[in-house]
């Protein structure tokens, strides 16, 4: 028969886990679909920047035009140096931006070839892997935006109550973030009011911005389509445009890989593979 010390000192049994469905199938495979697209789309467009590697504002884009954005390169002798510039700020970049290594020679290249599809220079191809996986994230999205709308996904999942948008409330969310303090248990159910208007702002500002510059640019659509010349001031800033919101949806990725790696890999992979995210019994208690 236990005494009464050890039953004083039995260790407190451990917390446990159950499995809650967080993730709708739609949902996991229009999310690995977008995977694909976003990463090709990525490295075909940086093959498609590299033949005009500067950026301008308004209907006029030449070459001696002045440009507030290029990553270019300079030459002294057999010495070749990368740089990024925007505005008048210019920082060096050599072997990286500017100006990198191909076939063992400092060869001036705006994105050098392990970021482009093709990895050598071939505007057509890079135009060609572009223009599909373009589409077909289109397509993807409009899936995705449709069952949401649908079914409830957004106004259930995505849409903030107005205690949660609070000043105070965001605040909180901030330093618990920065302070890497994660939802646990039953909070952990719901996406927190920063996820919520983090995605909000992904899917209605700036894949639409994406989208909308990118179209823009084809003359093929601005002839059917005139408006959007006008809507973005020219087919040089639609190229702007693009450029700034494909870089601030990379900015996006990066940041949601480190929460989900930080939050718990295993167990967030599990919830976009298999729909099943664990939490523990305790906590939901609490």
């Amino acid at each position: 028969m236990a005494s009464i010390e050890q039953i004083g000192t039995a260790s407190p049994p451990s917390p446990a886990k159950i499995f809650i469905r967080r993730h709708s199938v739609l949902t996991r495979i229009t999310h690995w679909i977008n995977v694909l697209c976003l990463t090709l789309l990525l490295l075909s467009g940086m093959q498609i920047f590299n033949a005009d590697p500067q950026l301008h504002w308004g209907n006029y884009g030449a070459v001696e035009d002045p440009s507030w954005f290029e990553i270019g390169s300079s030459q002294d002798g057999d010495t070749v140096t990368g740089s990024v510039r925007l505005g008048h700020l210019s920082i060096t970049t050599t072997g990286v931006l500017g100006a990198s290594m191909v076939d063992g020679e400092m060869t001036p290249r705006a994105f050098p070839a392990w970021a482009t599809i093709p990895s050598f220079q071939d505007l057509a191809a890079g135009r060609r892997w572009h223009f599909f996986f373009a589409w077909l994230f289109v397509i993807n999205g409009f899936v995705y935006v449709a069952y949401s709308l649908i079914g409830g996904h957004f106004r259930r999942d995505l849409a903030p109550s107005v205690n949660e948008i609070t000043p105070g409330n965001l605040w909180h969310e901030i330093k618990d973030h920065a302070r890497l303090r994660f939802p646990k248990g039953d909070k952990a159910r719901r996406y927190n009011a920063l996820q919520k208007l983090t995605y909000l702002i992904v899917i209605f500002i700036l894949l639409p911005l994406m989208i909308g510059s990118g179209l823009t640019m084809s003359p093929a659509i601005d002839a059917g389509y005139p408006f959007l010349l006008d809507i973005f001031g020219g087919r040089q800033s639609a190229r702007g445009i693009h450029f700034i919101t494909a870089w601030s949806l990379v900015l996006f990725v990066v940041v949601h890989v480190a929460m989900v790696i930080l939050s718990g890999l295993w167990n967030n992979m599990r919830s976009m593979v298999t729909g099943r995210y664990a939490i523990t019994r305790e906590e939901t208690d609490q």
